[in-house]
């Protein structure tokens, strides 16, 4: 990938800014979540660690929380014009999004969270999006438009002590605005190259001394960025609304109940996929990319990624609608609070794809349409109060129902490039493989967790859980269409491409997780801390077919996946310093995961279809360093840096990288190779330069801020392939503005202000032909900000 001069030099800047993190102490987080930011002219007085964050479920100083944690609050995200934890990513280092549509989106932290590959409706996410304490069960959830929110706080490393779903890798924990009872509103319109429009609303106040309600909207449409040259249409577009409206009832000081209705709508016409390159496989000449393709008179419509440029023959679609129901209950007591949660959520998923990314008839089609719903319980009763010992204990249970109906096709071509020519030609054409797959879950936990103030200084922190898992699955799948033939090796041909055959099982598991935290207050504004965890992420039922035998039958030794069990122990130290003007906050960690839940392929007859099961242990070690600088009344820096060193310690069973494939069942021993989905070293780093200002009879603030982040190489393949390396990027973003002290904003914002060009992720055409797709990160763009509060 070529690099313009000016992306390079941005590149050099960036990492000279991160090398010099430890001695500035920079830190995004901290600055992100002030929530009551005070007015520039009072900003020299303001002590900029005094962040609080909900992350062990109380309000507490962020300085003082013995974990790793970090938040952004509302009013950064909309600055910075981040409006989903795709962008959430780009001023996280150790949050990593890949996802090729809603459907199949793997969240991770530190490395961890989901495997790459395809979606598996039977299992569970690593990293849990919570959303005003409602767990999200669906990946789709996290490309969803944030709107009106207060802060995210992202929280590194197992949280299955406190947080209602068992997460091993992490947690988002998103806190919307509540209602209020003073009058207030929100406005706010973007309008950018490319088509972009984005506008949100929100309306806050009174309807009587104890009820109040929120109604907040915001949509996105963008232009599609690629251009389709077989249908001469743009593709790759932005189209999304989203609603939600709460109501709060507060009787009294001691009670208030919160009642959340929302919805979410997405309707792109978009997830195909631009062709970047070739690689070489140990096949037979004949049986990769350029034979194929020159047999077929075919060429792909540019070899160049960022010309975005695809030639896709079928239709697409990514449909999403998702909309949920909460009530929360906060009753206070006095020596305790009772908190009662209760939410259901509701998912669909419609979407059409060309698997092939051409304009060749091979596989026409491959939609899994979903539809999900759950319902979720927790309670918890916490002490009030500083005590000696400090105590919150729980219960969670959780139901879930998916069920997914996948259509897969192939066409003329198909029998072609997957098969060759000892089959007729029309072998496959028109065949048809339809799915019918439910899985249910089932699960319930008692959880507790104690804070003993051994002295004023030092604390002990013990955590414990205990979780009950039930799921059931059915698989189905129906082979129709293709050429009716007798002749047992076209039968066979035809199974190895998609056979008929169904399987159903259970899985019951009871396990106990837990940690103990020990902190100590070197110094007033000092904090060092150790956290040992151990923790699993839940099993499951293969719900996206597995491997058959010589009949034709599934193996049910990999219908059952086993859950993967975790061990951390991480150590860190928070500081605060010049009259907390600043902060540097340190954490180190090392996680052993073993049972770790990857994508395997079928190594008996070559099916093309992957499918997940357990390898033997994952290791991920790390070093995460966030911090932040006033460095004058109107200077403020930021910045964080982690490195992550994850490797597959034992996986000798894995899929042969692209280069050593015979076949596309082809084993290697990926043992001692980088964990894939991570980048080793990331980071980002921003600053807001403000200035009093009075244009006009307006008085407020002129200012220019902006963020450059920084991910090196990563692996965007299970195997691990020398060929589906993303490279390195440098990102940078500027904004300037003026800030009026009544309320109103405008601002001119340029997103990839250098135009890096970059990819997101890249993957294998099915079937392996060496072709490699992937999708490009967005351009360069311009556009400007009003917004304005009352």
């Amino acid at each position: 990938m070529s690099i313009s001069p000016s992306a390079a030099q941005a590149g050099k800047v960036a990492l000279a800014l991160l090398a010099g993190v430890s001695s500035l102490a920079l830190t995004l987080p901290a600055f992100a979540a002030d929530d009551e930011a005070p007015a520039a002219a009072d900003r020299s007085k303001a002590e900029v660690t005094d962040v609080y964050v909900t992350a062990r479920r109380k309000s507490e100083n962020l300085q003082k929380v013995p974990i790793a944690v970090s938040a952004i609050s509302g009013e950064q995200l909309e600055s910075a014009g981040i409006y989903n934890v795709e962008n959430l990513q780009k001023v996280q280092p150790s949050l990593q999004f890949i996802s090729s549509n809603p459907r199949n989106t793997a969240t991770t932290i530190r490395g961890l969270g989901s495997g790459i590959g395809l979606t598996n409706d039977g299992l569970e996410q690593g990293v849990g999006i919570y959303v005003d304490e409602v767990f999200y069960a669906r990946p789709g959830s996290a490309v969803v438009d944030l709107i009106d929110i207060e802060r995210v706080e992202i929280l590194r490393g197992p949280q299955g002590t406190l947080f209602g779903k068992n997460t091993t890798a992490g947690a988002l924990n998103i806190t919307t605005r509540a209602p209020s009872f003073t009058p207030e509103g929100r406005v706010e319109a973007s309008v950018g190259d490319y088509g972009f429009l984005q506008t949100k609303v929100s309306l806050s106040g009174p309807l009587s001394d104890t009820v109040a309600v929120r109604v907040a909207f915001g949509g996105t449409k963008r232009d599609g960025l690629f251009k389709n040259t077989y249908l001469n249409v743009k593709q790759n577009d932005l189209n999304s609304q989203v609603l939600r409206a709460q109501l709060l009832w507060k009787p009294s000081d001691k009670l208030n109940v919160r009642l959340s209705y929302d919805f979410a709508y997405q309707d792109p016409e978009a997830n195909t996929q631009t062709f970047v390159r070739y690689g070489a496989s140990l096949r037979a000449a004949n049986r990769q990319f350029p034979a194929l393709a020159a047999a077929l008179n075919y060429a792909p419509p540019s070899t160049n990624p960022y010309d975005r440029l695809v030639d896709v023959n079928s239709p697409l679609e990514a449909k999403q609608v998702i909309n949920g129901l909460s009530g929360t209950v906060n009753w206070d007591l006095g020596d305790v609070t009772l908190t009662s949660i209760t939410a259901y959520r509701d998912w669909d998923w419609t979407p059409q794809n060309d698997r092939d990314y051409t304009s060749l008839s091979i596989r026409t089609k491959s939609n899994n349409y979903s539809e999900q719903q759950q319902i979720s319980q927790e309670v918890r009763l916490a002490s009030n109060g500083d005590r000696k010992v400090n105590w919150v204990v729980g219960a969670y249970g959780f139901n879930q129902r998916v069920e997914t109906n996948g259509v897969e096709q192939w066409g003329k071509d198909g029998a072609f490039w997957l098969i060759g020519t000892s089959v007729p030609a029309n072998l496959i054409d028109g065949m048809t493989s339809n799915t019918h797959v439910v899985t249910k879950v089932r699960s319930y936990a008692l959880f507790g967790q104690l804070t003993w103030n051994v002295t004023d200084r030092f604390r002990i922190t013990p955590g414990l859980r205990y979780t009950y898992e039930e799921k059931d699955g059915s698989f189905r799948q129906i082979v129709t269409g293709g050429l009716a033939t007798t002749v047992p090796a076209q039968i066979t041909a035809k199974n190895n491409i998609a056979p008929t055959y169904a399987y159903t099982a259970d899985y019951q598991d009871d396990s106990p997780s837990g940690q103990i935290n020990f902190a100590y207050d070197l110094t007033p504004t000092v904090l060092g801390y150790v956290n040992l965890s151990k923790g699993y992420k839940s099993g499951g039922i293969n719900a996206a077919g597995v491997p058959v035998d010589a009949n034709f039958q599934p193996f049910t030794a990999s219908i059952v996946v086993k859950p993967e069990e975790v061990e951390t122990i991480e150590a860190g130290l928070k500081t605060q310093f010049w009259d907390k003007r600043g902060t540097v906050n340190v954490a180190i960690y090392s996680t052993n995961v073993k049972d770790y839940q990857a994508t395997v392929v079928d190594g008996n007859l070559g099916a093309i279809r992957p499918y997940l099961a357990n390898i033997e242990k994952v290791e991920v070690r790390g070093v995460e360093l966030d911090g932040k600088f006033r460095a004058t009344d109107n200077l403020l820096i930021y910045g964080s840096v982690s490195y992550t060193d994850g490797k597959y310690a034992s996986f000798r069973n894995g899929p042969a990288p692209l280069e050593l494939q015979t076949s596309s069942s082809s084993v290697a021993d990926l043992s001692g190779k980088d964990l894939p989905g991570v980048s080793k070293w990331a980071g980002a780093v921003g600053w807001e330069y403000n200035h009093p200002a009075t244009i006009g009879k307006l008085s407020g603030d002129a200012y220019f801020s902006g963020d450059v982040s920084y991910r090196s190489d990563w692996n965007s393949d299970p195997s691990v392939s020398k060929y589906t390396v993303v490279e390195a990027s440098t990102i940078a973003n500027f904004r300037v503005g003026y800030r009026a002290s009544g309320g109103t904003e405008v601002f001119l914002w340029a997103k990839n202000a250098f135009n890096e060009e970059y990819l997101q992720f890249l993957s294998l055409q099915a079937g392996n032909s060496g072709a490699i797709y992937g999708q490009p990160g967005d351009p360069r763009s311009f556009g400007v900000t009003v917004r304005k509060a009352f």
